[in-house]
């Protein structure tokens, strides 16, 4: 094997890369990839709801106030429209994830199966470029709707008063400190907060009913107010799904929901290709949080939209950002004001390590399998401190404002579940399920309708999500670039014939040509071999193997290597791969062989003709081009011990 010593690292890097998994399996070569993961023993599908609830449940904190900002007095027929696109659209969308990817990867992974090469790259990476919006918009627009019920508790107000950007910014460093010192996901906690903050909630939204049964001048006010202001209820209705888009936010929440699928425990029976307790299990998760949260938003859009008045919404009014905590001062006392408010800065808070999670678990399950991520990013410290400066610097563009982020969080909402809704659509397409392709089509024009209207409305969400989605594709391809020369090939296996071919040669000097296969005839290899002799110098009596390797898809980054050996025209032994690089699949094979046997072996190859540049452009993209040099430094990184380095001939 070969293996490159390292100084020992400093006490402040190893801290900092503990936990790194990338470090290879023992035996063989290896570039960086994974550890099987330990054996996860599951939780029930209620248990697990509250998980993905924190976030979900979570903006009952500051939707109501949002609603009422875009809709005014229509915000409770908005908030029906938008539960019949979440029980008609989102809810059967997700039920048809959870079946499609039971593994956690969500609609991302649904559609990196359908592309492949560099634009299936892409995609996926401008996915993630929004998923990294709707995940750290979540984190920091929790921090600031938190701090604003801080700031805005009646205890507090005088004290904290013109501080909120600072208290975000605690929260948000806070958050990420846990992280730091190591997070585990506690299930029982989220269990505990979801819990109590829906009671509170429940207790907040019936005395909200009874005050307004009781008051009845405050119904008659209302559908006075809307009929003077839009005339009949088709006005109403239409205005509703005009402003629908605005209302986006109550969307969250079912990416999170697929995404703790490997968390639910499901059947004895289960296994990992066909768990069919989980996945049913899940969509029981989907589906009552969906109801849960379908009532909660009627109620809520109801009672905060005949009990507040509409300047308290506005920026700077008491309800801003916490329209239901407004209520619970005031209809139930500040000592229970105060118990609400304590109860919905700790699942907020806690929504944010969710999402901080989601992002750990995100990034890495994809970009270290192209090549496209640091050696560092697979240790959660590293990407921890990363995320939190984001989030630092995100909290300072939006001054730390709830309302301004929520344009943000939406664009990453609706472009996730626009892309889910694609995905499944092609899927039932695919599966010959006309009705359902039908559906789905239509669920996907409605939430296409509504990215678009959204991003036209308030591009700062889609200029964010653009940041992110330039900042990950650079960083990703100067990742990709600077890790051109590691060896990529996780494991060579050898077929009997190639395995023949290889101890054969053990007895003498090992010499191999690199060949890149045309007609595969006679005239061939023997005009090859004629070359390679005439260009070294060597005498008549070498013996040579061939290798030929084909290039597959030159996007992947690392892979297995299986040699095959076949006897071409009952003289010419030749080893056939298959790989996404040619270079790194020589050294690879090469190093093995070394191993195996013992004996250095050579390699020969031709100088490629062309521009130096525009080869290794080629290598970088292709996987082929500018192939001896590159051999070599690929063997050069690999081992650094001159005496035990494959040799490479080049002429």
């Amino acid at each position: 094997m070969a293996t490159t010593e390292h100084p020992p690292p400093s006490r402040l890097r190893a801290w900092m890369l503990e936990g790194l998994s990338d470090m290879g399996k023992s035996g063989g070569h290896t570039g960086p990839h994974a550890q099987p993961e330990a054996a996860h023993k599951g939780q029930r599908w209620w248990r697990v709801m509250c998980l993905t609830g924190v976030d979900y449940f979570s903006t009952l904190g500051y939707q109501p106030g949002i609603a009422a900002l875009a809709a005014g007095l229509l915000s409770p027929i908005a908030t029906i429209v938008l539960v019949i696109v979440t029980l008609a659209g989102a809810l059967p969308v997700y039920r048809r994830v959870a079946a499609e990817s039971p593994h956690g990867e969500g609609s991302i992974a649904m559609l990196e199966r359908l592309l492949s090469f560099w634009q299936g790259k892409l995609f996926v990476l401008t996915l993630l470029g929004f998923a990294a919006t709707d995940f750290l918009i979540t984190i920091t627009l929790s921090a600031a709707d938190a701090s604003t019920h801080l700031v805005e508790n009646p205890h507090l107000t005088d004290f904290l008063q013109g501080k909120q950007m600072i208290i975000t910014l605690i929260l948000v460093a806070l958050l990420g400190a846990v992280f730091l010192k190591g997070f585990l996901e506690a299930i029982g906690v989220a269990v505990a907060l979801v819990g109590i903050y829906l009671a509170l909630n429940v207790v907040v939204v019936i005395v909200g009913v009874y005050h307004v049964i009781t008051a009845e001048h405050v119904i008659t006010d209302w559908t006075s107010a809307l009929t003077t202001e839009h005339g009949n209820v088709f006005v109403m209705i239409g205005v509703a799904l005009i402003v629908f888009p605005k209302l986006a936010l109550g969307l969250s929440g079912f990416e999170t929901g697929v995404a703790v699928m490997p968390h639910v425990q499901g059947d004895p029976g289960d296994t990992e290709e066909r768990p069919t307790g989980r996945i049913r299990d899940t969509r029981k998760l989907l589906t009552t949080a969906a109801l849960i949260m379908s009532c909660f938003l009627i109620a809520t859009s109801f009672i905060t939209t005949l009990l507040i008045p509409e300047q308290e919404f506005k920026s700077g009014g008491n309800a801003n950002g916490r329209a239901l905590a407004y209520l619970a001062h005031e209809y139930l006392g500040n000592a229970f004001g105060t118990v609400y408010d304590v109860s919905t800065i700790c699942i907020l808070w806690f929504a944010g390590a969710s999402a901080m999670a989601g992002l750990l678990n995100l990034m890495p399950r994809y970009l270290p399998r192209y090549g496209m991520a640091p050696h560092w990013a697979r240790a959660v410290r590293p990407m921890v401190i990363v995320f939190t400066l984001i989030a630092f610097l995100v909290t300072w563009i939006f001054d730390a404002d709830v309302d301004a982020q929520g344009g943000a969080y939406a664009t990453g909402v609706l472009v996730l579940i626009s892309s889910a809704a694609i995905a499944v659509t092609i899927a039932s397409h695919k599966a010959r399920q006309r009705n359902w392709t039908i559906a789905f089509a239509v669920i996907s024009a409605v939430f296409l309708y509504t990215t678009v209207v959204n991003v036209i409305e308030r591009p700062d969400g889609v200029k964010i999500g653009a940041c992110f989605i330039v900042g990950i594709i650079l960083v990703s391809l100067l990742s990709r670039l600077a890790r051109a020369f590691e060896l990529r090939v996780t494991s060579v296996t050898l077929d009997d014939m190639a395995g023949r071919f290889i101890r054969d040669m053990a007895s003498r000097k090992m010499r191999f040509i690199a060949n890149e296969p045309d007609a595969r005839d006679k005239a061939e290899y023997r005009d090859k071999i004629e070359q390679i002799r005439a260009d070294n110098d060597m005498p008549e009596q070498e013996d040579f193997v061939f290798v030929e390797v084909t290039v597959t898809d030159p996007s992947e980054f690392e892979a297995g290597l299986t040699v095959r050996g076949e006897v071409l025209h009952n003289r010419y032994r030749v080893l056939t791969l298959e790989s996404a690089s040619i270079p790194n699949a020589l050294a690879a094979l090469l190093l093995h062989v070394r191993d195996e046997t013992g004996c250095i072996p050579h390699i020969y190859f031709e100088w490629t003709e062309g521009n130096p540049f525009a080869n290794f452009l080629r290598f970088f993209l292709f996987g082929q081009g500018e192939v001896a040099p590159v051999t070599r430094e690929v063997l050069r990184e690999a081992e650094t011990d001159r005496s035990r380095r494959p040799r490479v001939h080049t002429g």
